[in-house]
């Protein structure tokens, strides 16, 4: 064994100085030490100072950061890919959870939770971008987040992009992994769909592209949640094709002007649109859609949907679409606005279009929520519609909304294996987020009540064979995987079929090959197969 230089046994003395009983495992920081000598500064521990920060910063949902929140026992930062072996190997040495933290916008905080003692890797070191404007490509760090990612691209060429999500602050490495969808997945498909090779850590140490790495695991990497297979450290992205100009409108419609309607006709055409028109709908209260309290002295609450669209040309091609397929939404030239594609990122985002750079900005705002995602394979019916508004009445509602986003496009071209996530011939997804502040956090249970309770009342409408979910909105509502011990087939599919479907499987005999006794995992991974069973005996 490898003596610790004299800096590394000083910095774990220190930390064990503070107190006898500190929850930190000193074996796990003695081996990574020995393994890698130009670590400790990257490292953090409940006794030092910094550790609330290193902790918190990137923490998205409030919900998992009261004191009785499960802390990791060390967080490390990483400043370089070969960082992370020896980060693997010490945690395996140690029975410690490895839980990877991108952008920290998982909505039930698995990248920065466990119940059992575990580490963090904050990729936020590893968030370079470079950019091959000739070639169309593009190499991310998981550590970066899609503002970065969109602003180096936007620096290379302006009709180049990247069809990934709307926030700007959601790490690279989450986000693709999961998935990935934004205004240009009717176009060209998910994030994970422009993929063309990777860069993981598996749970020997090993740091492997797509060809050492084999078709199976990228496979898997690409809409199976990058947390069950490995550290993820880089994507090399496909870039996109955009013109000089793009169309956009975000326009309200209350009940008086007919939402109720709109909304019930759009689930009939906007699936069926050219792939260059995404018209997508945010539903809730006037107030907190367009930021405008339309409400009478406070007593009379509006609600209606707000009609976003990105279309890629100009705008009187988007003013022909729109009269000839969807005339009674009543688009004029003075609702469309025509900019550069990188200036839709901002203007979707709500940041001044002149003020790119904030792009670059990591900075978080904090909230309390919880997120629900079904599909919707058959138009809901005008009372169906109906039925959600009441909702919105309540309290809860005041701060929540429904999103609508169209499929069809390149989405239903594409075979629901090509890839880990299986939704692809859906008419729409539907999912609803109900957000809440702190000075509300005594009435959690009430938010996640009402979350449950539209979720319920969905049923009939949404795809209930499973009842489908999407990854990137996670859900521990629906199943999870015992925190200690094995997880059966039968279990791990109650929620495994949800998100993946069939593809489930595949991704189960991903996992046996590359990590079969489970080392990476949390209450939603893939489980690997215990070899005592086939597939379907447990079923």
């Amino acid at each position: 064994m490898k003596t610790p230089t004299i800096s590394a046994l000083t910095f774990t003395l220190l930390i064990f100085s503070c107190s006898s009983s500190a929850n930190v495992d000193e074996d796990f920081l003695q081996c990574l030490f020995e393994k890698s000598h130009n670590i400790s500064h990257l490292v953090y521990t409940p006794q030092n100072s910094l550790f609330p920060s290193a902790l918190l910063t990137t923490a998205w949902n409030l919900r998992y950061t009261t004191p009785s929140t499960p802390k990791p026992q060390v967080i490390i930062n990483p400043e370089h890919e070969s960082q992370i072996p020896p980060i693997i190997l010490c945690a395996r040495e140690n029975d410690m959870e490895i839980r990877t933290r991108s952008g920290g916008h998982d909505f039930e905080g698995r990248s920065f939770v466990s119940e059992v003692p575990f580490v963090i890797i904050d990729m936020i070191n590893l968030s370079q971008v470079t950019v091959d404007a000739e070639a169309k490509t593009a190499w991310a760090g998981t550590g970066a987040t899609l503002g970065i990612l969109y602003y180096r691209i936007a620096e290379k060429s302006q009709t180049l992009a990247f069809p990934a999500g709307f926030c700007p602050t959601v790490g690279v490495g989450g986000h693709i992994s999961g998935g990935g969808f934004g205004t240009l997945f009717r176009k060209y498909g998910f994030a994970a769909d422009n993929v063309i090779d990777a860069r993981i850590v598996d749970v020997n140490g090993r740091i492997l592209d797509r060809k050492s790495m084999g078709e199976d695991l990228f496979w898997a990497i690409r809409g199976g949640g990058g947390d069950s297979f490995g550290v993820i450290l880089s994507f090399k992205v496909q870039l996109v094709d955009v013109p000089e100009k793009v169309t956009v409108f975000n326009i309200h419609k209350t009940l008086q002007q007919n939402a109720t309607q709109l909304i019930h006709h759009w689930q009939y055409i906007a699936p069926k649109f050219e792939k260059d028109l995404n018209l997508f709908i945010f539903l809730g209260r006037t107030s907190f859609l367009t930021g405008v309290n339309s409400s009478q002295d406070g007593r009379n609450i509006s609600l209606g949907a707000s009609f976003r669209s990105l279309f890629l040309g100009r705008v009187d091609r988007l003013l022909s679409l729109m009269q000839e397929r969807f005339p009674e939404f009543g688009l004029v030239r003075e609702d469309c606005t025509e900019m550069s594609w990188i200036q839709s990122v901002l203007y979707f985002e709500g940041i001044p279009l002149e003020s790119p750079e904030i792009l670059l900005n990591r900075t978080i705002t904090k909230t309390y929520v919880k997120v629900k995602s079904n599909y919707v394979q058959s138009p809901i019916p005008s009372k169906g519609i109906e039925g959600i508004w009441r909702f919105y009445y309540e309290k809860e509602g005041e701060t929540s909304d429904m999103l609508f986003y169209p499929y069809g496009g390149r989405m239903a071209e594409i075979p629901e294996s090509e890839t880990p996530y299986p939704h692809r011939k859906s008419l729409y997804s539907l999912s609803h987020l109900v957000f809440w502040e702190e000075e509300e956090a005594q009435n959690t249970e009430k938010y996640l009540n009402w979350s449950s309770r539209i979720y319920n009342y969905l049923t009939p409408y949404v795809e209930n064979s499973p009842r489908a979910s999407y990854l990137n909105y996670k859900d521990l509502d629906l199943g999870v995987n015992n925190p200690t011990g094995k997880t059966s087939y039968a279990q791990a599919s109650v929620w495994g079929r949800k998100y993946f479907k069939n593809n489930f499987d595949r991704l189960i005999r991903v996992k046996t090959d590359v990590d079969p006794k489970n080392f990476f995992r949390s209450e939603q991974s893939i489980p690997p197969l215990d070899s005592r069973f086939t597939y379907f005996d447990e079923v």
